[in-house]
């Protein structure tokens, strides 16, 4: 083999070396970022023998959700609410034999609920208990809209079943005022619900479920109910979670979730779901501007424009606005009227 021939194979190996290792390194620089894994160091036992644990992941140690809040009664301000008076008292079980197979009329809630003959306390029957009487109600408005004619209807066949079963006497409300108060308060609410969400993308390399999830988990989030989804728990006992973090639920199910490629987070506000006392707005702020720092991020609107601090400044003055707003109605953002009337 002359030399010119092995000058030539010797340059086209490394031609195919460069190729290989350019490859390598492209693919390692363009894969999904991983969550770091916490190393842990080893212990000498009193045996002198060496124990060691096994490393693990930042979000192993995530806490649960918080148990979820007591139900709120019902109240005059966002239901239809009407009076069964009884003869004689009423226990728990019969009661509780007479309620309807669904708690719903259309797509408004529905309740019913008992004066307790011990504590006076109005609250849904309970076994071992006895009942003076009982209003029956059904919310007048939601996200899905105002309580609407065939709705009340509803109610009304619902709630006359359950009087008739515990031989009780409904006195039910003015179908047509009920139905007009609907209207008003679905106006109102309308015009005064806010969900804010802040969209972070990657800048250069994608983001791996658990690295996301690492990230959060710094700042507090947990899992959520729903798979993609995390939440920021509320400082409240029982409160609605300050924030939400949700990437795609595709990537989060992948059965090889580290190789799967994330490239934007959507950061999430339920306004009225939120007391302004948790400051939801300016935790949800310092909490975009925590992973976009810490994920090499940035933090943009659903057309995927950066928005700038001004911005940002002028939202935040609105949602005071809003929240003075919801107070005169006294539907204040987090109480459990507000929460009702927008979900």
């Amino acid at each position: 083999m002359s030399g010119f021939t092995v000058g030539l194979a010797i340059l086209g190996g490394l031609v195919l070396a460069l190729l290989v290792a350019w490859n390598a390194w492209s693919t390692r620089r363009n894969a999904p970022r991983q969550a770091e894994v916490a190393a842990v160091a080893a212990q000498v036992a009193p045996a002198a023998y060496e124990e060691r644990s096994e490393p693990t992941f930042d979000d192993s140690v995530i806490t649960p959700l918080p148990p979820p809040e007591k139900k709120p009664g019902l109240d005059a301000l966002i239901d239809v609410i009407a009076e069964i008076a009884v003869d004689n008292l009423v226990s728990g079980e019969a009661a509780m034999a007479a309620l309807p197979p669904t708690r719903r009329a259309g797509s408004k809630p529905f309740a019913i609920e008992g004066c307790n003959e011990d504590t006076g306390d109005w609250e849904t029957p309970r076994p071992g208990q006895r009942y003076t009487g009982f209003v029956a109600g059904v919310q007048l408005a939601n996200r899905s809209g105002a309580l609407n004619e065939i709705e009340f209807s509803e109610f009304v066949v619902k709630a006359q079943a359950f009087a008739d079963a515990i031989n009780g006497s409904p006195e039910f409300p003015e179908m047509r005022d009920e139905v007009a108060r609907a209207r008003e308060l679905d106006q109102f609410a309308g015009s005064h619900d806010a969900q804010l969400g802040f969209t972070l993308r990657a800048r250069n390399a994608a983001w791996s479920p658990g690295y996301v999830q690492q990230n959060a988990a710094r700042l507090g989030f947990v899992p959520g109910a729903i798979p993609g989804r995390l939440v920021l728990p509320s400082g409240i006992d029982g409160g609605a979670p300050l924030l939400g973090l949700a990437f795609s639920t595709q990537a989060a199910l992948s059965e090889d979730p580290a190789h799967s490629a994330i490239r934007d987070v959507t950061l999430s506000l339920d306004v009225p779901q939120v007391p302004r006392s948790e400051q939801p707005f300016a935790r949800m702020r310092d909490a975009a501007m925590a992973l976009a720092a810490g994920m090499d991020g940035v933090i943009t609107d659903d057309d995927g424009r950066p928005i700038p601090d001004e911005a940002l400044d002028q939202i935040g003055s609105d949602l005071e606005k809003l929240y003075d707003t919801l107070d005169a109605r006294d539907l204040s953002a987090g109480s459990p009227q507000a929460r009702r009337l927008f979900s």
